[in-house]
């Protein structure tokens, strides 16, 4: 595998890892080539790149035009235009930034060299029109003072934070071959794996577990890229991306009020943490009071998330309250629960993760959101299942379980927004991953469908399925409720 860890788990703005993350980075790295390049422009030569240009345009195409408003695709681009990152901007200010840029009509490039801008015609959706290598697709053109173009580039959001140029993306297979990613050979990692039988064949080769071959394999990648990371130095950012998590499920616990886009959207997390809390002798009465716990974790993410908060993709925001949620309930619910238990957590979901991201897909739209909520159930069902005690056997069981029975969810979001049915549904991929978990570890890790058979039928499944039902918000619940 050529990913880190980190690569599945991002820190970043809601609400969308494809639709705001990713376009976010992509014109970060529109204004850093801005920076870099030495432009032929009408300009004299002593100015710099970024300083020649007088207008700069952005084409959405695709999912990005279509759902791009309710994903906040628009805000997104110019605050990384403006210099932003998606890890450490914040969030309390982003209204603010782009309000400026809208009342004045100047995009301060790089935070550095005001522009003229005017969105209308410098902010284009085109909703008729995909980009030809994937459904998320935008085009960034810069011009100097006599209207020349200074530099163009084509980028694709391909889901989870993602963003390949044109010419990446062209030099990548297909999903149709179902690979997207390259990189640093898997050759160069201790325990290269490829499919998720290749994974266990490691793991039977060495004895270690899946976490363990995982580790080993980041500090590896970290190595080749120049940069000492030892296993310590790993565990702590893995801990560091827990802490966000459990931040954002804390917050979504206590932030009240109606989620923005117009949809009128009630936060319920708050209140349901209320009568968890005020009342705690009712889980004796019933004992199935932890799944509403459950419940509460991922729904406290996913409010966050599409209030445009703090969140962590796990591997999407979409899906974001997923893994929280079962991570949450390990940690508050299950007994011996520790830090090493947390890392090991997270690396073998990240394990799982990467076959999803390199055989198939994690962009729902290009897989609808079986890559999303099923991916990530798939994820956090094989990492409980791992602090459950599982074998390596028991946990792509458990994989496996998580996805087989997302297959062919479609994804749908009214008005174009992260929150019907993507809050709820993040309850129920939770609740379906500590269920397939407990299916597993009740097994001997023997069955009859393989994790690499159903990421497989999950691939074929995502290119088979209408494009309406890929996050375009034409068809589904989407054209079948009234947006009011």
């Amino acid at each position: 595998m050529s990913l880190s860890i980190f690569d599945l788990f991002k820190i970043g703005i809601g609400p969308s890892s494809s639709h705001t993350v990713g376009p976010m980075l992509a014109a970060g790295r529109f204004i850093d080539q801005l920076n870099a390049d030495q432009l032929e422009t009408s300009q004299p030569k002593n100015k710099t790149s970024l300083s020649a240009i007088s207008r700069v345009k952005i084409e959405l195409f695709g999912s990005l035009a279509l759902t791009g408003k309710g994903h906040a695709t628009d805000t997104a681009v110019l605050l990384g235009l403006l210099g932003e990152q998606p890890d450490q901007i914040d969030t309390q200010q982003v209204d603010s930034l782009v309000d400026q840029i809208r009342h004045q009509n100047t995009l301060n490039l790089a935070g550095e060299h005001p522009i003229h801008f005017d969105e209308s015609r410098d902010l284009i959706f085109h909703f008729q029109d995909t980009l030809p290598e994937h459904p998320n697709g935008m085009r960034f053109s810069a011009f100097d003072q006599a209207g020349m173009i200074c530099l163009q580039e084509i980028y694709y959001s391909v889901g989870g934070g993602f963003v390949l140029s044109n010419d990446e993306i062209k030099a990548k297979p297909k999903l149709s071959t179902g690979s997207e990613l390259g990189g640093i050979s898997a050759e160069h990692r201790p325990y290269p794996f490829q499919s998720g039988s290749a994974l266990l064949a490691q793991g039977q080769t060495s004895g270690k577990s899946i976490s363990e071959i995982m580790l080993l394999n980041e500090a590896a990648l970290w190595s080749i890229q120049g940069t000492n990371m030892p296993q310590e130095q790993i565990k702590a950012k893995l801990l560091h991306i827990w802490q966000v998590m459990d931040d954002c499920v804390r917050r979504g616990c206590k932030a009240t009020g109606i989620l923005p886009g117009g949809l009128n959207i009630k936060r319920r997390a708050p209140e349901l943490y209320r009568e968890l809390t005020e009342k705690p002798e009712n889980a004796l009465k019933d004992q199935l009071t932890v799944m509403d716990w459950i419940n509460l974790f991922a729904m406290a993410v996913n409010e966050e998330n599409a209030a445009g908060g703090r969140v962590v993709t796990a591997p999407t925001n979409g899906a974001a309250g997923v893994i929280p949620a079962v991570l949450s309930y390990y940690v508050r619910f299950l007994p011996h629960a520790n830090e090493d238990g947390i890392v090991q957590f997270l690396s073998t979901a990240s394990a799982i993760g990467m076959l999803y991201k390199e055989n198939a897909s994690i962009s729902a739209a290009e897989v609808g959101c079986q890559g999303e909520i099923g991916v990530a159930c798939s994820m956090a069902a094989g990492a409980l299942c791992a602090v459950m005690g599982g074998s390596n056997e028991q946990i792509e069981n458990a994989a496996e379980i998580g996805m087989e029975h997302n297959l062919g969810l479609t994804c749908d979001p009214i008005a174009g927004l992260v929150q019907v049915p993507c809050i709820e549904r993040n309850t129920m991929g939770a609740v379906k991953a500590i269920n397939a978990a407990r299916l597993a570890i009740r097994g001997d890790g023997y069955h009859h469908v393989s994790l690499d058979s159903v990421i497989e039928t999950m691939r074929q499944t995502g290119l088979d399925m209408q494009d309406k039902y890929k996050e375009t918000s034409r068809g589904g619940l989407a054209v079948n409720v009234v947006n009011c």
